[in-house]
C-alpha cells in the first residue's frame, strides 16, 4: 500500500463511541468534506419506511391517535439526523419482556435481517455517494462513517470481498482500534443506556441461548436491558479481531487515544498519514 496522499477520501470503522462521528463531523465542519453517514443512509433510505410504519403501528393502539391516522388528519414522520439516530434503534427494538419495552426474539431476529441488507446496501452506496460529492455538491474531499457493525457484514479474509472491494476502491480504510481502557469506558457508558443495536445473526444467537440458560428465565420474562448490557460486553471482544483483520487485510489502523488528542482536522489527517506510511 502507498503512503496516504493528504484529501483523499477515508472511511472510517470501529466500535461505536470510538471517535468515528465525532472526526468525520469535524471535517465537515472544520476543513469542508463531505459526510457520509452509513447509518443515516440506512436509517432514511433503505429502513425509513419501516421505522414510519412502526410509529404508525404504535399509535394505531391509541383510539385518539388511530382515528386521526385513518382519517389521514395527522402525518407521522421520522427525524433522523446525524447526531440522532435513535428513529433506528427505537426500531431495532429489545427482545424480551413486552411490559419491559422488549419484543419477541423471533420479530427482533427479522429486523435484524433487514438491518443486515440495508447495511449492505448502503455501505455500497459509498462510491456512488463519494462521486456525488464532486460532481453534485462541490465538495473536493470525502470521509465515510462507516457505523459500528460493518465488521458483522463483510468477510476480512476474503480478498474479493464484494463490500470491501467498493470501498478500498473509493477510500482509504481506517480502523480506529480501542484499548482496554476505551472498551471499559464504552461497557460503562452502553450500562447508562443501553440502546439497540445490530448483531451478527449467529453470535446473536448463541449469546441469547447462553443468557437463557444462565438466568433460567423465559424469553418472554427476560429483562431488554439487562440482556443487551450482557451481550454488549461480549459483543466489544467477539468485534475486536473482526475489524482488525479489516485494517490488516484492506487498510491501516489508528488508536482510539491518538484520534481522542487530534482536535483539528490536521491533527486527524497526521495519523492516516503516519499510519499509511508505517504500515
Amino acid at each position: 500500500m502507498t503512503a496516504y496522499k493528504r484529501g483523499d477520501p477515508i472511511a472510517v470503522l470501529g466500535m461505536s463511541g470510538v471517535g468515528k462521528t465525532r472526526v468525520a463531523a469535524m471535517m465537515r465542519r472544520d476543513a469542508d468534506w463531505f459526510h457520509y453517514s452509513v447509518d443515516y443512509r440506512i436509517a432514511t433510505r433503505y429502513m425509513g419506511e419501516a421505522i414510519v410504519d412502526n410509529f404508525k403501528r404504535e399509535a394505531m393502539k391509541t383510539p385518539f391517535l388511530r382515528e386521526l391516522l385513518k382519517s389521514d388528519s395527522i402525518y407521522i414522520s421520522s427525524n433522523v439526523t446525524f447526531d440522532n439516530l435513535a428513529p433506528l434503534s427505537t426500531y431495532l427494538g429489545k427482545p424480551g419482556d413486552p411490559n419491559k419495552g422488549g419484543i419477541p426474539f423471533a420479530e427482533y431476529i427479522r429486523r435484524q435481517r433487514e438491518h443486515h441488507e440495508a447495511e449492505q446496501a448502503a455501505l455500497l452506496d459509498t462510491p456512488k455517494f463519494a462521486e456525488k460529492a464532486k460532481t453534485i455538491y462541490g465538495y473536493d474531499h470525502f470521509i465515510c462513517d462507516t457505523g459500528g457493525s460493518i465488521c458483522e457484514i463483510v468477510d476480512a479474509d476474503d480478498p474479493s470481498d464484494p463490500i470491501l472491494t467498493e470501498l478500498r476502491n473509493c477510500c482509504l480504510i481506517v480502523y480506529v482500534a480501542d484499548d482496554e481502557a476505551h472498551r471499559d469506558a464504552l461497557k460503562a457508558r452502553f450500562d447508562k443506556n443501553p440502546k439497540p443495536m445490530y448483531y451478527n445473526e449467529a453470535f446473536l444467537r448463541q449469546c441469547w441461548t447462553d443468557y437463557l440458560a444462565q438466568t433460567g428465565e423465559d424469553e418472554s420474562a427476560v429483562d431488554p436491558d439487562a440482556f443487551i448490557r450482557w451481550g454488549f460486553a461480549r459483543l466489544i471482544d467477539w468485534r475486536a479481531p473482526r475489524y482488525q483483520a479489516i485494517a490488516d487485510n484492506w487498510g491501516v489502523t489508528i488508536s482510539a487515544s491518538a484520534l481522542e488528542n487530534a482536535q483539528t482536522p490536521e491533527d486527524f489527517l497526521d495519523l492516516v498519514e503516519k499510519s499509511s506510511i508505517n504500515r
